[in-house]
């Protein structure tokens, strides 16, 4: 996760909404919707186990963006649309032709049955959806089952007249009209999913009333269990209940857009419905001043129109533009024939302006927090420190000291720089300890410090750029070899030391230390050069300490020298990998020979001399 998706998981809004995921390159490798955004996007980047599809995929995310819905179901709607427009490449599992599920009733028949379909076609029958979930769809059915004694059975009814067949157990628990006894003429039974129909349609107050009715019942006779079980129905209707907005069977095809603004930035958010489905989203910045709404978006439509771009029949604005009815013959005569300006003030195009407009506000909050943000952890954290300490410059580059080692074994220590604020990887550095520390972090701090400014008056170009300020990790004594060494080679380079358990800071010629406020993000900056210092360093300790930990490993077999050992590790790579070579793979290494290979093996299976 790096810095910019660390800080847009932040700002995530708790709200319906697609998210689309973006790799180096800048493409969309995933496409998804949620009913929180800050919750469900977060998942991707928490420590934990995940599927192998999505590790994969997490390990691409350089950024990702969204845009906010009214609601889950048309965030599931626009996510199939990018879905099937952008191809994204770990959205495997949608790849299939599927559709969201529909109820279908075939109302030509005299005893329709309600099916669960994927496509809408023009059969003549009644469609009522999408639903979100097939699973909550079928649940949904069987309260309807329960609320009206409709048919479910695929039976075929003039057989079952004809034999003159019993009803089946369905209808003995009040849960089937029993068609299939000719007992219920096709009126009685269409005056009944009339009632059904207009429950599909959101007309769910009376089976809710109704079910109410029966969980209070069952609450006073101390039926605790049923009562919860028809609460739990109730949320089913409710859920059902909600208005789903279908996708619109009407060959509609408009642009959307809504100019949103504050002081400091104007954005332009679009919407391009096609089919009637909202296929795609686009942000354009503006520039401008003072001017107002109107003539901003009389600017932006012929500029944006003006370059060969597809214009719609409709061209559906959150706020009339100036010249308005000169724009749309504008727009007629360059597609050839009538195109709309509108600025709706109800129904579906309304509802859409206003989704453009709520996304272009969210787009321009999110960009000013975004920028004080980077602020605060970049310029103003070192403005914030300057005041803290005395600096009367900025320290464009600051460069911290970590050490690591285990019982004074492979001490190593680490350079980690921030420029103008920000961790600058490139510029990283890490020593070996060559002086027997003995876990001694003086010791090993001198030496680092002392070979790192060598370097650089030696000319060397990785080491030539000196800080303006350097920070080490740890008290008084490391802050004093620090000054020492800068003191040898004449520097006059600024230097503190954060303590670590205090999380205060060190300053020279000052006894007590200097405390901050633990919302100073001047403090935050020190820490996280701390910390990443501390990170780098601990990092390449456990590498070497494992490479070590093999090399020491074969010092005890005779004739494996210096180079054997090298070349055994760059081959098997592991301890255990070579412990489960036979000869022949050992000798193969490069390096290696026959005998030198049988008296590896030999030596790691002398207590199991009957091993092949």
């Amino acid at each position: 996760m790096n810095q910019a998706i660390e800080e847009k998981l932040k700002l995530l809004p708790d709200a319906p909404g697609v998210y689309r995921m973006y790799d180096a390159a800048g493409e969309v490798i995933y496409v998804g919707k949620a009913v929180n955004l800050k919750n469900r996007v977060r998942q991707y980047f928490q420590h934990g186990p995940k599927q192998a599809k999505v590790a994969a995929m997490v390990s691409h995310i350089e950024d990702f963006e969204y845009i906010l819905t009214a609601n889950e179901t048309e965030a599931l709607t626009l996510e199939s649309n990018l879905i099937k427009s952008l191809k994204p490449r770990y959205n495997i599992l949608l790849k299939d032709d599927k559709h969201f599920p529909y109820v279908r009733l075939d109302i030509r028949q005299d005893f329709p049955r309600f099916e669960v379909v994927r496509r809408v076609q023009k059969d003549g029958a009644r469609y009522f959806g999408p639903y979100l979930s097939a699973i909550a769809l079928r649940d949904s059915l069987n309260m309807i089952r329960d609320a009206f004694p409709v048919r479910h059975c695929k039976k075929d009814l003039a057989k079952a007249i004809a034999r003159g067949e019993r009803p089946c157990l369905m209808y003995h628990l009040g849960k089937c009209c029993a068609p299939c006894s000719g007992k219920v003429s096709r009126e009685e039974y269409h005056a009944l999913l009339d009632s059904v129909c207009r429950f599909l349609e959101g007309h769910t107050e009376p089976i809710i009333a109704r079910l109410k009715a029966d969980m209070e019942q069952a609450a006073e006779a101390m039926e605790y269990e049923r009562a919860a079980q028809i609460r739990d129905k109730i949320a089913a209707v409710e859920g059902l209940g909600e208005k789903q907005q279908a996708i619109s069977t009407a060959v509609a095809m408009r642009d959307v857009f809504a100019l949103a603004r504050d002081e400091q930035d104007a954005v332009v958010f679009a919407l391009f419905v096609r089919g009637g489905k909202i296929v795609g989203t686009e942000r354009l910045r503006m520039a401008c001043g003072e001017e107002s709404g109107p003539e901003v978006m009389a600017n932006f439509l012929k500029q944006y129109y003006a370059d060969d771009v597809p214009i719609p029949p409709e061209v559906v604005v959150h706020e009339l533009p100036e010249e308005a009815e000169a724009i749309e013959a504008w727009l007629t005569k360059i597609r050839g024939r009538r195109a709309a300006l509108i600025c709706p003030q109800r129904g579906e195009k309304r509802r859409q302006a206003e989704m453009a407009y709520e996304n272009g506000l969210d787009a321009i909050k999110k960009a000013r927090e975004l920028e004080h943000r980077a602020w605060e952890k970049g310029e103003g954290a070192l403005a914030a420190l300057c005041g803290a300490i005395g600096l009367e410059v900025l320290p464009v580059r600051m460069e911290c000291y970590d050490n690591s080692h285990i019982r004074g074994r492979d001490t190593v220590s680490g350079m980690v720089v921030f420029l103008n604020g920000q961790p600058a990887p490139k510029e990283y550095r890490r020593f070996r300890i060559k002086e027997e520390a003995g876990g001694n972090d003086l010791v090993a701090m001198r030496e680092v410090l002392t070979r790192r400014f060598s370097k650089a008056q030696e000319g060397d170009s990785k080491f030539a750029q000196l800080p303006d300020l350097l920070v080490v990790d740890g008290g008084k004594e490391q802050l004093q070899v620090a000054l020492e060494v800068l003191a040898e080679f004449g520097l006059e380079i600024p230097a503190i030391g954060l303590a670590e358990r205090t999380e205060t800071i060190l300053l020279p010629g000052v006894e007590e230390p200097l405390a901050l406020s633990r919302r100073d993000p001047a403090l935050h900056l020190l820490q996280r050069i701390r910390d990443e210092a501390h990170r780098f360093a601990i990092t390449y300790h456990r590498s070497l300490r494992a490479r070590n930990a093999l090399m020491s490993e074969l010092d005890a077999i005779e004739g494996i020298g210096p180079k054997r050992k090298r070349a055994l590790f760059e081959h098997f790579i592991t301890l255990e990998a070579i412990k489960q070579a036979d000869a022949a793979a050992l000798a193969a290494a490069p390096g290696m020979n026959r005998p030198a290979a049988e008296k590896v093996y030999a030596h790691f299976h002398m207590e199991n001399p009957g091993d092949a």
